[in-house]
């Protein structure tokens, strides 16, 4: 890798393991839906403009009816699903727990038809994978002085199952269309579906200051430049490298709660983090989606924080 890749690895990686801290603190003060409503609508603005330039947004355009579908299992039932759970869940355990995509992302595979997606490798890394989640979540249930509820830890759970099948459409739907103008598109779209529900859940106080700049950084740094330097990556590294960013992303998350919001770092959350990667990498060892992606050059697109 180039010194330009590096930097735009190491880039990505702090940028898309921020998003826990600042959904965590706009959480606390607004709701859900006004946090993925601010989200999409001002990271739409940027990417829309970005594929109008780049000659994108017509084909996505095109191709409405699977970008639609994309949007709605990669972004929109995720982020929303996501945010409600940070209400209650420490933010570097929840990005921790999202890091178990490629698990699921063999498992869908599978019934996608794939018959080598469940090997006996990938079924051992399945069960370390799952087994680092219960260590994870369990460690926080026995240790931690609130608890866990574990309708969180579902929704989270939910979470991964559309962040692995959004890739599945991209390379099956939208594989000769530019990945920029689908998410553009896509965030347009959410922030579209969204607005009535961030409106009757409009705060009746004026939130603090902490919770706006919380939701611009979300929008403007996390989700609008993200994408920008991410497809930058891509270009320069390609996107079979360019997803080990999702290896890089947790341990960002839990650093900067451990920092910025005093979330305990245990044992339990270094073993069960070691686990869930460990899991990853025996799950998707030798995936032939991921060569069969870099030979198209198609812009593969990870799980979104």
């Amino acid at each position: 890798m180039t010194r330009r890749g590096w930097l735009l690895f190491t880039a990505m990686s702090v940028i898309w393991g921020i998003p826990y801290l600042l959904i965590k603190v706009a959480v606390k003060h607004v709701d859900p839906p006004i946090v993925v409503f601010g989200r999409t609508s001002i990271a739409a603005v940027v990417l829309l403009f970005v594929a109008a330039r780049t000659g994108a947004l017509r084909p996505a355009l095109r191709h409405w009816r699977p970008v639609l579908l994309f949007a709605a299992v990669e972004m929109g039932g995720p982020w929303l699903l996501l945010t409600d759970a940070e209400k209650r869940l420490p933010s570097g355990l929840t990005g921790l727990l999202v890091a178990c995509v490629p698990l699921f992302g063999a498992l869908v595979a599978y019934l996608l038809g794939d018959q080598t997606a469940l090997r006996p490798v990938r079924l051992l890394g399945i069960a370390i994978g799952l087994g680092g989640v219960a260590l994870l979540v369990g460690g926080d249930l026995s240790g931690g002085a609130h608890g866990i509820p574990w309708s969180s830890v579902v929704q989270v759970m939910l979470v991964c199952v559309g962040y692995s099948i959004g890739p599945f459409i991209i390379s099956r739907r939208l594989a000769e269309v530019a990945s920029i103008g689908v998410v553009a598109v896509s965030l347009a779209a959410v922030a579209i579906a969204v607005a009535p529900l961030a409106w009757i859940a409009r705060p009746s106080h004026t939130p603090p200051a902490s919770a706006w700049w919380a939701v611009l950084g979300l929008a403007a740094v996390c989700t609008g430049l993200a994408f920008v330097v991410f497809f930058a990556l891509i270009a320069e590294i390609g996107p079979t490298r360019a997803t080990l960013i999702t290896f890089a992303n947790p341990a960002v998350a839990v650093i900067l709660g451990a920092i910025v919001l005093d979330e305990t770092i245990t044992l339990a959350t270094v073993g069960g983090f070691v686990l869930v990667l460990t899991g990853c990498w025996l799950a998707t060892r030798g995936q032939a989606s991921a060569v069969a992606t870099r030979e198209r050059g198609l812009a593969a697109i990870p799980d979104m924080p």
